[in-house]
C-alpha cells in the first residue's frame, strides 16, 4: 500500500519477536547457502528497561554538560515520570528534536550561552511551536503577548509571531540571558523565566539571601519547584535516551528551507498549487501564518520554502506575483475555512453527547495524568475531552474536573474485583508505561516482591493489558 507524505520522515520496520530482550541483535543464516549472513536488529520497541537510583546517578556524573546538576530524589521522580510513565512525550520530543535544536544550538553559540538551555523548550512547549497554554502562553518557548512585544513580536488575527520559531528563539535567548545577568545563576535563571523575575527575588529574601535554586526551592511557586527538575530530567533522558530503550519507529527529519520574500499580500494555497509545493509544508515551515494567508499588514514578511523549490520559485517568482495575490474576498474565504475545520471537530464530539447514548461523569485530574491517558481510559478521545471541557491546549492540572460522557456511564477502571473459586481477588489491568515499583507505589501496602509472588512472576517484565492479581 502507498502512503502519500509531504513531510520527509524515515520508517524502521522491526518485527517483534518472543523472549526478546532489547539490544540484542538477530543474526539469521541464508537456507540457501552457508556462506550468505542476513543481519536482521530486531528491536522490541515497548519494553521498558528497569533502572535504579545509582545507576542515574553514575550516569550523570559522567556527562558532559555546560549546566551540571546533581541527582535527586524530586529529579529522579521526573526522570522516572519521563521514563516510564509518560512514555509517549518523551518519544514524542525525541520526534522533534533534530527538528529544532540544531537552531536552538545556533541561537545560543551566538549568544555566548549554555548549549543545554536548548532543554528548556521541550518543557515550555514540548517543542511545538503552535503550543498554546490556557493563559494565553504561545510558542515554541510560550511568550505571554506583553513579553512578546518587548522583543519585537507582534500578533494579528492572521499572523502570531511568537510562533515564529526563528523569531521566538532568538528571543528567548536574549531573555534568558537578561535573566542570568539578573541572578548569575542559571538555575535560577530559568525558574525567573518560568515564574518571573519578582518571584525569584521574593523567594531570595524570604530564604534569608540565598542564591542557589536547591536554596530558595521552598519558597518558590509551586509549579517553578517542579519546573528545574523538570528539565534537568529531560538533559538526563535525551543523553541517555537508548538505555531507557527510546528507539523511534519512525524518526523525523527537517525540511530544508530557505526564505523568499514576495512584498505583497499573500495566498499561501495559490502558492502551493502553482509551484506544487505540498500546503502541509508550507504550514509546517511557517507556523506563525494561521489562515494561509498574509495579509497587507505582513506584506514584508518571507516565506520559508522547501529548499528544493526554491531556484523554481526564484526564477518564476515575477510570474506568480499576481497569481498568488491575496484579495479581500479569498481572504474571508480561507478564515471562514479555516474556522470551519477547527470547529468541526468540536461539532463531532458534542454530536455524540446530543444522541443521549453518553452519560456524564465528572473526573479528578490525578498526578501523572496526560489527556491522552484519560482518554484511552476512558474509551474516548482527546478532541472529545478538549471540545466537552472547552480546552484550548492539552495542559491540565492536578486537581482540576473534567467532563466526561462515558457510555453506561462507567468508566474503564485499571482494577476490578473477579470471584474465582478461591474467592474474590483483586486484580489490576496493567496500563501503558507501568512497571511493578509504579504499581506497587499506586496500590499503598503491597509490595513487588509481593505482586511477583502472587502472580508467579519470574522477572520485572510486564506489558500493557497483562492482568495481575494484587490482593
Amino acid at each position: 500500500m502507498k502512503k502519500i507524505i509531504c513531510f520527509l520522515s524515515a520508517f524502521i520496520a522491526a518485527a517483534s519477536v518472543s523472549n526478546f530482550s532489547y539490544g540484542q541483535e538477530l543474526f539469521q543464516l541464508n537456507n540457501a547457502s552457508i556462506d550468505e549472513e542476513t543481519i536482521s536488529p530486531v528491536y522490541q520497541f515497548e519494553y521498558i528497561p528497569d533502572f535504579t537510583y545509582s545507576q542515574v546517578e553514575q550516569r550523570i556524573q559522567e556527562m558532559e554538560t555546560s549546566m551540571p546538576f546533581e541527582l535527586n530524589e524530586r529529579i529522579f521522580a521526573f526522570i522516572n515520570y519521563f521514563a516510564v510513565r509518560n512514555r509517549d512525550y518523551t518519544k514524542m520530543v525525541l520526534q522533534r528534536k533534530d527538528i529544532y535544536f540544531p537552531m536552538f544550538e545556533e541561537a545560543l553559540a551566538a549568544h555566548d550561552m549554555p548549549d543545554d538551555v536548548k532543554f528548556l523548550a521541550i518543557i515550555e512547549s514540548g517543542l511545538n511551536p503552535k503550543a498554546k497554554s490556557r493563559v494565553g502562553a504561545m510558542g515554541l518557548w510560550q511568550f505571554m503577548p506583553a513579553t512578546g512585544r518587548m522583543y519585537n513580536m507582534q500578533a494579528n488575527m492572521d499572523i502570531d509571531d511568537r510562533m515564529d520559531p526563528e523569531m521566538s528563539t532568538e528571543a528567548a535567548a536574549k531573555y534568558l540571558k537578561s535573566l542570568y545577568r539578573m541572578f548569575n545563576d542559571w538555575e535560577v535563571a530559568l525558574a525567573a523565566y518560568n515564574c518571573g523575575p519578582g518571584n525569584v527575588r521574593k523567594a531570595i529574601r524570604r530564604s534569608g539571601g540565598k542564591t542557589k535554586f536547591w536554596e530558595i526551592y521552598n519558597y518558590l511557586p509551586k509549579e517553578t519547584r517542579s519546573y528545574i527538575p523538570q528539565f534537568q530530567a529531560m538533559m538526563y533522558l535525551i543523553r541517555h535516551a537508548e538505555e531507557h530503550n527510546f528507539v523511534l519507529e519512525e524518526p523525523t527529519y527537517p525540511i530544508a528551507y530557505e526564505k523568499i520574500n514576495f512584498n505583497q499580500e499573500l495566498d499561501l494555497e495559490e502558492l502551493a498549487n502553482l509551484t506544487g509545493v505540498c500546503i502541509e509544508d508550507l504550514e509546517h515551515l511557517n507556523p506563525s501564518i494561521q489562515h494561509r494567508l498574509i495579509p497587507v499588514s505582513n506584506k514584508h514578511m518571507a516565506v520559508r520554502v522547501p529548499k528544493s523549490k526554491i531556484e523554481y520559485i526564484t526564477e518564476n517568482k515575477d510570474h506568480f506575483a499576481s497569481a498568488v495575490k491575496l484579495t479581500s474576498e479569498r481572504a474571508v474565504d480561507l478564515r471562514l475555512a479555516s474556522n470551519q475545520t477547527a470547529n468541526r471537530s468540536v461539532a463531532k464530539a458534542n454530536a455524540e453527547v446530543s444522541t443521549g447514548e453518553r452519560t456524564r461523569v465528572a473526573y479528578k485530574v490525578k498526578s501523572g495524568d496526560v489527556l491522552g491517558k484519560i482518554a484511552q481510559n476512558h474509551g474516548t478521545t482527546v478532541t472529545n475531552l478538549k471540545a466537552w471541557n472547552n480546552l484550548s491546549s492539552n495542559n491540565i492540572r492536578v486537581g482540576q474536573t473534567l467532563y466526561i460522557y462515558t457510555k453506561n456511564g462507567s468508566f474503564d477502571n485499571s482494577i476490578a474485583q473477579n470471584t474465582g473459586a478461591s474467592g474474590n481477588q483483586k486484580v489490576y489491568t496493567v496500563q501503558p508505561g507501568d512497571s511493578l515499583w509504579l504499581i506497587s507505589k499506586k496500590l499503598n501496602g503491597v509490595t513487588v516482591d509481593q505482586i511477583k509472588r502472587l502472580n508467579n512472576l519470574n522477572s520485572n517484565q510486564i506489558k500493557p493489558g497483562q492482568k495481575l492479581i494484587i490482593g
